[in-house]
């Protein structure tokens, strides 16, 4: 192995950890009612996207089994070639349907549904418009795309009004990127007034709505907060999260499903997702779309942490304390971890440098006093730092 490139690694290392971002990998044991262990600990997480608790729902246990017994373990090869089982177009069907949608399509993460979306819908002659608080994949989506990208400041109407106006009209489309709920900061995109602009600049909306589907609008989605309820381009979302399961999506026009089949690279290029994880979204879907109740419990949650706290009451089940410093951020972290709660701090590159902070996820599996004892202890930390 070549000493030279090895040292450089061990420089750049070195300046991680000076910046106190380094991060390492420890092996995590997740139980039910929100435990997991780590560091054989046993503590009460406060920062996993299990929404629902779907992970550990029997009936989806029991439906990816039995998948696997039917269909075998993997998927054997990409779906354009024979790793398209039948349960894919159950799938499809399950989440264009409970969307309201004419198609959907399957990719084998989140991730891969950005990175391979973008680059098929626009080109040299589109306008790409983001917000500034878009996803990494979406960053990188919009970079493996040959159009004009501009970024606008985060949830800035105005700004996305002057921009377009001088210069919507030198490119034939324009499409915006936007979140239903972002995932650092838990509050959503401003799509009421964003669908009005769309209609004065004829520009496409493609919302990711990986924090909102399955939690907001009877558990379809951000866009369904609104009534009634307005069409938009493209809905993304992800199954590894309030699904519990794995893969990403989306949702629009079946001639759009149809040419992202033919060019979206992150689905031609890469194995079907394993029956068992299809089958177990298969029957996490249709635990939500009979079961509204469910999908209000985490922002419920939510609500009662921060009324605690006397912070804003949070628009989704993300909630933020910002400690802008990295290491105050571990501190906190640390303590909140001694006295039996798991919260992440989150830091640089993450998020923007003197914006350290914890970030709190809450889901429905989440006991109303342990809630109210880690409101306590946040109190602490939060005084400790004012």
């Amino acid at each position: 192995m070549n000493g030279s490139i090895i040292k450089i690694y061990e420089e750049k290392l070195k300046n991680i950890a000076k910046l106190n971002q380094k991060r390492e990998l420890i092996d995590s044991y997740r139980t039910t009612d929100s435990i997991i262990i780590r560091n054989k600990k046993k503590l009460i997480s406060f920062c996993c996207n299990d929404y629902l608790g779907l992970t550990q729902n029997k009936d989806v246990i029991k439906a990816s089994i039995s998948a696997t017994k039917i269909y075998g373990v993997g998927a054997g090869a990409s779906r354009l070639v024979s790793g398209n089982h039948e349960l894919y177009r159950k799938l499809e069907n399950s989440i264009a349907k409970y969307k309201g949608e004419e198609a959907a399509c399957v990719f084998g993460s989140g991730f891969l549904t950005n990175v391979g979306l973008i680059p098929v819908i626009a080109s040299s002659k589109d306008l790409i418009i983001y917000d500034e608080l878009s996803h990494a994949s979406t960053n990188l989506g919009i970079k493996l795309s040959n159009a004009k990208i501009l970024k606008f400041s985060h949830n800035n109407i105005k700004e996305i009004d002057l921009l377009l106006k001088n210069i919507r009209n030198k490119y034939r489309n324009c499409f915006l990127l936007t979140e239903g709920v972002f995932s650092m900061d838990g509050d959503r995109s401003l799509l009421k007034e964003i669908i009005l602009l769309s209609k004065k600049y004829k520009f496409s909306i493609i919302l990711d709505d990986a924090h909102g589907f399955g939690v907001l609008g009877n558990g379809k989605g951000s866009l369904y907060e609104i009534k009634p309820t307005p069409k938009i381009f493209i809905q993304m979302g992800t199954l590894s999260k309030s699904i519990g399961s794995y893969g990403g999506f989306i949702t629009g026009s079946k001639k759009l499903i149809e040419l992202i089949h033919n060019k979206a690279r992150s689905l031609i290029y890469t194995t079907g997702l394993p029956p068992a994880t299809i089958a177990a979204s298969l029957k996490s879907i249709e635990i939500i779309s009979k079961n509204n109740n469910l999908t209000k419990i985490p922002l419920n949650k939510a609500k009662l942490f921060c009324k605690i706290l006397n912070l804003p009451i949070p628009e989704s089940c993300i909630v933020t304390i910002n400690l802008k410093k990295e290491q105050i951020a571990l501190k906190a972290s640390n303590y909140l971890e001694k006295n039996g709660f798991y919260v992440g701090a989150i830091r640089p590159p993450t998020v923007p440098i003197n914006s350290s902070r914890l970030r709190f996820t809450f889901t429905a599996l989440h006991k109303d006093k342990d809630i109210i004892n880690l409101a306590n202890l946040v109190k602490n930390v939060i005084q400790k730092n004012k």
